[in-house]
């Protein structure tokens, strides 16, 4: 009932006011428990421009449709992938968030690889744990409704209803890959977040969900299966590709939260050939990789090479790429140095005469004639055409195993260096593995053929520069004895 004193609350007026502030404490109070309000401090031990990485993917949101998170083990990509889901489907975005937003509710995808780690992984990491045992980044007051699948693992969840700042209603659809293709097929998409990678085949029907509403995709992985069709997709874009894709790549060294102990166990548990995906986020070839060994140990500074150094190339003529490796060794330690490389697509081959002359018209090069599917006559005569354009080129011996083998006892020896200039081959470095039948995937492999004609035939061909040779023999020719009279 009112009051006479305009200053005083009414009874009613007063439940009222106190309900409001009890409401507002436990949202409060909810928000100090939930992760979601939490994650990405302004500072701190784990603030969030300790994040670069994260930060970036965040960024590139607001300029491109697929994003692809390539991340080490433990730096928390899945996490990510949950937190920028749930600002998505609650419309809740922190003061500091300068990429996507979705000023409406949406219809989104959270998939997984199986129905174990979609439950236990994606489900988990947005909804919670499906036994109640720990919350999601979805703040549960903001999950409105959940459907359970009615088939698979107990617990699963197949949709969710998530209540967005708007007003209305989100909702999220969890799915497996091993759903198969058929299985994306029908509705629309705003947003789609891939936890693993999907198969090419998923990935494609995924992309044609998000076209008529202009939606976008968000992969995060490990990128243990090496390049990948869905890997190389986004790190070699084709020219059309490449302004709707784009990918990050993040390792131990851009997250603070792992110690060096932790890091030192985690490495010992690793294969060897696993260290790279799992500790940089470089992608892996697994056990089919033909050269398994660290980039980094093969890779080099560049330097000036001495003119002094005997040098000599491989060539390898492509359909669509033709390679030339240039190699230099040092006299005083036996190491060899791959320093540049002719590298060109379609082309005459008085163009790629004049790219390799540029390097020095002395040099002295082996090429496999018969390489890439031609006739022994055909190959004799491309060869003669590169003879007649000026260079000096001798037949290689395409021994292929033995040539692997030599170019292998190179670099695990440390024999073999290459330059951190030349990244063309090892772009090619990265992805040369044998398939499941351990045949040779003979797809972007025109530098390492180059360098594995040279291991096997080039290396005792190699030479001097023919002007630093007369300049040390003439540094080194006797001085005449004859006195200042000529007697």
């Amino acid at each position: 009932m009112p009051t006479d004193d305009p200053d005083l609350l009414s009874p009613e007026e007063e439940a009222a006011m106190r309900a409001a502030m009890l409401d507002s404490l436990r949202v409060q109070g909810r928000r100090e428990e939930q992760k979601f309000y939490v994650r990405f401090p302004d500072e701190g031990p784990l603030a969030r421009d300790k994040y670069p990485r994260h930060m970036e993917v965040m960024a590139a949101g607001a300029l491109y449709q697929e994003r692809l998170f390539m991340a080490a083990n433990r730096v928390g990509k899945s996490d990510w992938g949950a937190f920028e889901t749930t600002c998505h489907l609650t419309g809740i975005y922190p003061w500091w968030w300068t990429g996507k937003r979705f000023t409406s509710p949406i219809d989104a995808w959270a998939c997984g690889t199986t129905s174990e780690t979609l439950r236990d992984i994606v489900q988990n990491k947005l909804l919670g744990a499906h036994d109640g045992t720990s919350d999601g980044f979805v703040p549960k007051h903001l999950i409105v409704e959940t459907t359970r699948k009615p088939h698979g693992m107990p617990g699963s969840i197949e949709m969710a209803y998530v209540r967005h700042s708007s007003g209305g209603r989100s909702r999220i659809g969890f799915k497996t890959y091993e759903q198969g293709r058929k299985s994306f097929e029908g509705q629309s998409k705003h947003w789609i977040w891939d936890d693993e990678e999907p198969p090419m085949d998923v990935y494609q029907e995924q992309l044609t969900r998000t076209v008529d509403c202009a939606g976008h995709i968000l992969i995060t992985f490990t990128p243990l299966q090496g390049m990948s069709e869905v890997v190389m997709s986004f790190v070699e874009p084709t020219e059309a590709a490449a302004d709707v894709k784009v990918y990050v790549q993040a390792g131990w060294e851009d997250v603070p939260h792992l110690s060096e102990a932790e890091k030192k166990r985690l490495r010992a548990s690793y294969l060897p050939y696993q260290l790279a995906a799992r500790t940089k986020g470089e992608p892996s070839m697994g056990v089919g990789a033909i050269y398994p060994i660290p980039e980094e140990d093969v890779k080099c500074k560049a330097f000036a090479i001495p003119r002094t150094w005997p040098k000599g190339y491989g060539f390898d003529v492509g359909w669509n790429m033709t390679a030339a490796p240039f190699f230099a060794q040092d006299p005083s330690t036996g190491v060899y140095y791959l320093y540049d490389m002719h590298y060109m697509s379609v082309g005459e081959p008085s163009s790629h005469a004049r790219g390799i002359q540029a390097r020095g018209a002395y040099l002295r090069g082996v090429i496999d004639p018969a390489s890439r599917g031609r006739g022994q006559k055909d190959g004799i005569q491309l060869l003669q055409v590169y003879k007649d354009l000026g260079l000096q080129l001798d037949i290689a011996d395409n021994g292929v195993e033995a040539g692997l083998l030599e170019v292998w006892t190179l670099l695990i020896e440390g024999r073999l260096k290459v330059f951190d200039t030349v990244e063309p081959w090892f772009r090619e470095f990265r992805k040369y593995h044998r398939d499941e039948k351990g045949h040779i995937v003979k797809k972007n492999d025109h530098g390492l053929d180059a360098t594995r004609y040279w291991a096997v035939s080039g290396r005792d061909k190699m030479v001097i520069e023919p002007r630093a040779v007369r300049e040390f023999q003439e540094r080194m020719a006797p001085k005449s004895r004859r006195g200042w009279m000529g007697s």
